[in-house]
């Protein structure tokens, strides 16, 4: 899921939890901090930090409930105070927002909405402020499951945020958190299991994704100019480079003797009788079925798709299980299928490659080609403006 920057008031978020700018010691600051102790409920809050809390030291955090708030709880981050940026400020704001949400991961916390950490009354400048928060929210998104807003309190703020991620999804609301809209986020994301690892997401939410991709890109620089330079020669549509993905000239095969041509035929039938046999197969089973044929292992296969292992367990365990249109299509691409195979392994999921859709085209050039590399597919999602992967 991806990091949406949203103009509000941070007590107002109708997310499981907030984080709140706190101070070392069990007293109530100013800005962030005294705006969330009024929400929740001043006695109440302070009592419990001085009761169960105490003091907590600069870039630590912990957690309370939400009392009076609409988050159900409310994660503290003891901010750092900005003197002069040679005191390890950017490492203790990195720390808050680090143990801030692995914090919430712990809790099982599914939402959770930042204020701009230490840029209030602890003086940190902002832009860097936001520079360090979408860095470390984005990283840790690439690796969990948990729809994260980045609340700004003013209009600079939230320009400041578009400028510096002009693809990064923003949202300049402050009725967001009405009724309705809270209805919205929470139905469409966690009304079952399923929802916590392939919640269905509209379509809004996939696109900001690509800026999430881009951000880890530039950030571990996993994608050399070289790399996309040479995918971009492998566009939908174009002539691939010389020896990529193509199949050597008809005139340039040998032909068959009789004994080689009985073998293929034995061969033709014995796979079509495997198809009649796996027939009424699920997608789960038929899927296993295709990877043991190969002799490939699970974890090749999940791996070479992008595809989280407790997603694959889902459908390893359970027959009657659908994953998500595109992660059986990364699915496809990670058991090295063919055409027919893809075909046939996505309509048992009720799919269908279709030639009018961007996504489903990119996909069927790769396969066709056999280029089994989800990172080249990424890199083409993108250029196509479509939601990647990769994130």
């Amino acid at each position: 899921m991806p990091l949406k920057i949203v103009r509000n008031d941070i007590t107002k978020m109708t997310t499981e939890a907030i984080v709140n700018t706190a101070n070392e010691y069990p007293a109530v600051g100013t800005g962030c901090d005294r705006a969330v102790y009024d929400a929740a409920g001043l006695d109440d809050l302070l009592s419990y930090r001085k009761e169960h809390i105490g003091t907590v030291k600069e870039g630590d955090v912990f957690i309370t409930p939400g009392f009076s708030l609409p988050a159900k709880y409310i994660i503290h981050a003891v901010s750092p105070l900005y003197i002069d940026g040679k005191r390890s400020e950017e490492e203790k704001l990195r720390s808050c927002y680090q143990k801030s949400l692995a914090l919430a991961a712990e809790n099982g916390i599914r939402s959770i909405a930042f204020p701009l950490i230490s840029t209030g009354g602890f003086g940190y400048p902002k832009e860097q402020g936001i520079r360090i928060a979408v860095d470390e929210i984005n990283g840790f998104l690439l690796n969990h499951e948990m729809l994260v807003f980045l609340v700004v309190f003013d209009e600079k703020a939230s320009q400041m945020g578009k400028n510096l991620y002009p693809d990064l999804e923003a949202y300049i609301d402050r009725n967001y958190v009405q009724k309705k809209h809270e209805e919205e986020y929470r139905e469409a994301f966690f009304t079952d299991e399923v929802a916590a690892d392939e919640a269905p997401k509209p379509y809004d939410v996939e696109a900001a994704r690509l800026e999430q991709a881009r951000a880890a890109r530039r950030r571990n620089a996993r994608f050399p100019e070289e790399r996309e330079l040479k995918a971009k020669n492998l566009c939908v549509g174009s002539v691939p480079a010389p020896g990529v993905g193509m199949a050597p000239p008809l005139a340039s095969k040998k032909k068959m003797s009789l004994e080689d041509e009985d073998a293929a035929i034995e061969e033709l039938d014995r796979n079509l009788q495997e198809r009649i046999n796996h027939r009424s197969d699920s997608f789960s089973e038929y899927l296993l079925y295709l990877i043991s044929s190969k002799g490939m292992k699970n974890s090749e296969v999940y791996d070479r798709a992008i595809v989280k292992k407790r997603v694959f367990s889902k459908i390893k365990t359970n027959p009657n299980y659908h994953p998500q249109k595109l992660t059986a299509l990364c699915l496809c691409i990670g058991a090295k299928l063919n055409l027919d195979e893809s075909r046939d392994l996505l309509s048992r999921a009720g799919y269908a490659l279709s030639p009018c859709d961007k996504t489903d085209i990119i996909f069927s050039y790769f396969i066709e080609k056999e280029i089994y590399d989800m990172v080249e597919v990424d890199i083409q999602l993108e250029e196509y403006g479509l939601p990647c992967v990769i994130a």
